[in-house]
């Protein structure tokens, strides 16, 4: 019988990359999103690419009464997979409690009814936030965590040490948190991608709405950094290998290859990219000229960072395979689709 699956924030962009990988691995899925910043659309999608609609519930983990209400009648779940969670830097620095509250709350809510219920793996989203500033590159997952520069990145930290003493207080429960570093592009369907409400806050969809016609200008933060072109760098993942990266997390804590109990993970490609680089090779592999516009920097920004995945590359058994010129393909055929254009 197929292991069942809780996705929370499974409609999301990186959540329903992750819930296709995992139909397609043979597990049962069941979702739990409050749709805040996705389209219940993509189960539908979903469907198409794997032929299997998950089973998908509408509410909101930061609710205890609801979130327990869920687990008291989903019995047999194996593992989680915690995505759910408010992630704009930006908006982070404008309304911090939101975010504190969102991200917080949710996964306490989850620790506490995998505690009752006995649901004893849970695979965390983190983020190469928690790693602020560092002063050596590119990052090993021994690298010092730093104060965060915003809000948001502060939340992962904080989910990393709730989720770390929770697992040592709880000897049955096993925990792996993966540390993202910038997840681009989308699945090659181009039947689902990342399609944020409003004004998007990450560069790759800002990029393509601009190439489609739906945002004037293409706005870079800051051209006076410590970098090669004055752009800040980061490490740009594609979404596909970032999902797989989460199966092999969910089958290593199920066949109990785990070393530990809490374990840490970089997930990145070991390059670092300007933002000024992502622009011209966007413009390479599609031939479209962006309109593009050097602003401030923005609060909450770090100047560069990448990972060195030497780590999750042994211990996982796990690689990113796609090249930054197929992802940005990737993500203007998915652009194209959503907006109708030839």
């Amino acid at each position: 019988m197929a292991k069942k699956i809780l996705v929370t924030g499974g409609t999301g962009y990186i959540g329903s990359h992750t819930v296709v990988e995992l139909q397609e691995s043979g597990y049962n899925v069941i979702i739990v999103d409050n749709l805040s910043n996705s389209s219940i659309d993509v189960l539908d999608n979903i469907e198409k690419i794997s032929g299997i609609k998950p089973a998908f519930e509408n509410f909101d983990l930061a609710d205890k009464d609801k979130t327990e209400d869920f687990f008291a009648r989903t019995p047999g779940i194996e593992a989680i997979i915690h995505f759910a969670a408010s992630k704009a830097v930006g908006e982070s620095v404008e309304k911090p409690l939101l975010y504190y509250r969102n991200n917080l709350v949710s996964l306490m809510n989850i620790l506490e009814c995998q505690i009752k219920f006995k649901v004893l793996n849970i695979v965390f989203s983190s983020s190469c936030t928690v790693y602020g500033q560092p002063e050596i590159l590119p990052v090993t997952e021994q690298t010092p965590r730093k104060d965060a520069e915003s809000p948001y990145g502060n939340t992962k930290r904080v989910n990393e040490d709730i989720l770390n003493d929770t697992i040592a207080a709880n000897s049955q429960l096993n925990a792996i948190a993966l540390r993202y570093f910038n997840p681009v592009g989308a699945h090659p369907s181009a039947l689902i991608g990342e399609l944020p409400l409003g004004i998007p806050n990450n560069l790759v969809p800002f990029i393509t709405q601009t190439a489609a016609g739906l945002r004037g200008e293409l706005k870079v933060f800051g051209d006076d950094y410590d970098t090669p072109d004055g752009s800040a760098i980061r490490d740009y993942i594609n979404v596909v290998d970032l999902a797989k990266a989460h199966v092999v997390s969910i089958k290593r804590l199920l066949t109990s290859k785990n070393k530990a109990s809490y374990e840490v993970f970089n997930l990145g490609t070991g390059n670092g990219y300007s933002v000024l680089e992502m622009v011209n090779g966007f413009e390479k592999v599609t031939g479209i000229k962006l309109n593009y516009k050097i602003v401030a920097r923005r609060a909450g920004d770090i100047e560069k960072i990448w990972a060195n995945t030497t780590f999750a590359n042994k211990e996982l058994g796990w690689k990113a395979e796609k090249g930054l010129e197929e992802t940005l393909l990737s993500a203007w055929n998915w652009e194209k689709n959503v907006r109708g254009i030839k």
